[in-house]
């Protein structure tokens, strides 16, 4: 049976720092957008809140979600090990590179700025723990580089900020869903 509660337990968050994969999920007022998120990419602050760093994608949907006083929920799964499903429920905050805090935040995190499009300051309000008996048992083999070798690719060729015009979420999803 899930339990739920305000804030993470030092348990939650060791549970966090072992999981090589996880989920985001927002929504504001439309579809909702779900993400696997991989590499070293969350920063716990404290037992409410914490840092999410973003690679360059083919949209900026979860920056949109926020920007519209979205929600988000976290979700964080074991493949390996007991079962167990953890959930944060959060609204959050865009750090963008033009932000002063931007650099203070990249220095929680081992990759290079230059490759990060932005950094989520996300704040719980609410923590799920279920037992997760229904997720497979997988043995994690490797991370892909792939993104993070490309976004630091634009970065250094100066390609990073058109790539990021370029690609940002198409204007038609940008419209509310009508009834």
């Amino acid at each position: 049976m899930g339990k739920q509660y305000k804030s993470l337990t030092n348990e939650d968050i060791m549970f966090i720092q072992k999981q090589k994969l996880f989920y985001i999920a927002s929504c504001s007022n439309h579809e909702v957008n779900l993400s696997p998120k991989g590499y070293d990419s969350i920063h716990i602050l404290n037992d409410s809140s914490l840092y999410m760093m973003d690679y360059l994608g083919s949209g900026n949907r979860t920056a949109r979600d926020i920007e519209q006083n979205g929600e988000l929920t976290l979700v964080f799964n074991a493949f390996e090990d007991a079962p167990k499903i953890l959930r944060c429920f959060c609204t959050g905050e865009i750090i963008s590179k033009t932000d002063d805090a931007f650099m203070n935040v990249s220095s929680y995190f081992k990759e290079d700025s230059q490759a990060i499009r932005q950094f989520f300051k996300l704040n719980i309000y609410a923590v799920e723990s279920s037992c997760g008996m229904g997720v497979p048992i997988m043995t994690f083999q490797k991370e892909r580089s792939e993104v993070r070798d490309y976004a630091l690719d634009m970065a250094k060729s100066g390609e990073f900020e058109k790539y990021m015009q370029e690609h940002e979420v198409p204007p038609t999803l940008n419209k509310p869903k009508t009834l």
